[in-house]
């Protein structure tokens, strides 16, 4: 295929190299084929940064550096992990024939290209007109992606897929990536085993076991992850699906055990080091918890992939051990974010629960109770979820445990209890947030037997042949709790049995207000901001789909 032209004079590069004399040499070849504009960075923790907030249309990166626990993989695996490096980007990895098996692997899944040193100047040229050629090539279905035309890039994947066209075996990863998208968790796994029957790849597998995940099919995505790993035990993306599975199972020593060996996989990955920290802290690891949560903190806070919840959860443990300079290094953490991001209303809030804590270090209850009442004004808001509702449940346990008392306490403790435990896991991760005061947890946990109660009580008048009713008692509770389990149980009854519910329209209408103004047919929670699935791929596009917030379970 020609290139409509080979003019790189407007194009901007990256070079990544700890040697001198190597970073020197591929900067001159670059400028040897045109580029001008040409950068370079010595240490991978200065590339990040000046890949998060600039765009290059090139990035040539060495594979080992010597004096760093971390690779050029592990960088080009963050990086997409967390949406940071564009489609249009052309990432190609510089490595020494030691390790040419390793990258000719990932070359098949996230890479470019690779060059083998040494080179010359014309190899380099070569790669970079073969990824051109790629990315001209799969344009038209990259330009549906942008204008946010899933089905249509879907359909055009299936099609070069099909006819195995050229790059047949990229498109098959980006159709199914977004099938995923779309919610097409069969024709997803269909795409993803094809692949697999026609060239064994572990993304491939991945991606089965991400299409069982996303279908509510937890024990069999385990399982297939288990095999996964067993045959490939260093494939990281592996550990952070099975963590997710294994927590969605209520596994919760399983999960932690799996995020473990991810960050020690890769020791440098600020997302694995947050989702180890998190997982850790409501496991009840406080102690353990608070030197990983501080760990990622020194490495990741001036980084995108960083999210503001690590130091939340960091004071929180600062607090329980009595370290009021630890707290005030949160509290100074986040007033440089929000000077850098002033408009972000999540760090605000966030900020506000470090402030109330501070309070509480400090003696001054009744301005910390006087906050957190005016938090809680929030409760019954569309947009309070499941990371403001743990966040303000540790923050009531922290009180009562100096043995300050509202009057309205125990109100506030069920009314979150009953809006989301939604089930065992979530549940026990509410009751873990509160853990530091026992009858906290309790009321949670009975606030979650009731639920269930409400639950079993509606799904008998169904099978007992009165749908009618159970609708209406699902409804009736959904609205007193907002409770996202009873919401889309009354959404099912209705689905199923709207031929024989009398005034089937008005109870559908009144559901689907709930379902929409609460999200409650999107509700899931992950730890911190949601991020790419690991082992899926960037697919930039103007809007992502929306899903509601929350804050504990695996991204």
């Amino acid at each position: 295929m020609a290139l409509p032209e080979d003019d790189l004079s407007a194009s901007q590069a990256l070079v990544i190299d700890s040697n001198p004399t190597s970073r020197s040499i591929l900067v001159s070849q670059l400028r040897d084929l045109g580029m001008s504009n040409v950068a370079q960075c010595a240490r991978l923790a200065d590339a990040r940064r000046q890949l998060e907030y600039r765009s290059f249309d090139v990035v040539l990166c060495e594979q080992h550096f010597a004096n760093e626990a971390s690779s050029g993989q592990d960088l080009l695996d963050d990086l997409r992990r967390n949406q940071l490096l564009p489609f249009s980007t052309v990432f190609i990895m510089v490595t020494a024939e030691a390790t040419y098996a390793k990258v000719a692997e990932a070359a098949e899944s996230a890479l470019d290209g690779y060059l083998l040193k040494p080179h010359k100047a014309a190899q380099l040229g070569e790669r970079l007109r073969q990824a051109r050629i790629r990315k001209i090539s799969l344009q038209e279905i990259f330009s549906a992606v942008e204008a946010e035309d899933f089905e249509r890039a879907a359909q055009l994947c299936q099609q070069r897929f099909e006819t195995r066209g050229l790059f047949w075996l990229y498109a098959a990863r980006v159709g199914a990536e977004l099938l995923l998208r779309i919610g097409q968790y069969a024709q997803a796994q269909t795409m993803y085993e094809a692949v697999v029957q026609a060239k064994t790849l572990p993304w491939a597998k991945l991606g089965v076991a991400r299409s069982l995940l996303d279908a509510g099919q937890t024990a069999r995505a385990a399982s297939t992850l288990e095999n996964l790993i067993s045959e490939d035990p260093s494939y990281s993306d592996a550990y952070d699906v099975l963590g997710r599975a294994q927590f969605e199972l209520g596994k919760f020593d399983q999960a932690l055990a799996t995020y473990k060996m991810a960050a020690n996989l890769t020791p440098a990955s600020i997302s694995r080091l947050q989702n180890l920290g998190m997982m850790t802290y409501y496991a009840g690891e406080r102690q353990e918890a608070e030197k990983i949560l501080d760990r990622t903190a020194r490495l990741g806070l001036d980084s995108k992939m960083f999210d503001c919840q690590t130091l939340v959860l960091l004071a929180f443990t600062r607090l329980e051990n009595g370290d009021g300079k630890g707290l005030q290094r949160c509290r100074d953490d986040f007033a440089r974010l929000i000077e850098k991001d002033p408009k972000n209303e999540r760090h605000q809030r966030l900020s506000g629960i470090v402030e109330v804590l501070s309070s509480i270090q400090q003696g001054q209850f009744a301005q910390a109770v006087d906050a957190v009442r005016t938090m809680a004004l929030t409760i019954s808001s569309p947009n309070f979820d499941f990371e403001a509702a743990s966040n303000q449940l540790a923050l009531l346990a922290q009180l009562a445990n100096k043995a300050i008392q509202l009057d309205e306490v125990g109100a506030f403790v069920d009314t979150l209890a009953l809006r989301f435990c939604t089930n065992n896991t979530l549940s026990e991760l509410l009751a873990g947030a509160a853990a530091i005061h026992p009858p906290y947890a309790e009321r949670i946990r009975s606030a979650h037997t009731q639920i269930l109660k409400i639950t079993e009580y509606a799904v008998s008048l169904s099978m007992s042949g009165d749908p009618q009713a159970s609708v209406k008692h699902l409804l009736f509770h959904g609205n007193a709790t907002l409770n996202a389990k009873l919401i889309e149980t009354a959404y099912l009854v209705l689905h199923r049995y709207f031929d024989k519910i009398a005034d089937a329209s008005r109870l559908s209408e009144a559901v689907n207000d709930l379902r929409t103004r609460f999200a409650t047919h999107s509700n899931r929670s992950a730890f911190g901001e949601q991020r790419r699935q690991p082992g899926g791929l960037t697919l930039r596009a103007g809007a992502a789909p929306a899903k509601a917030a929350s804050a504990v379970a695996p991204a």
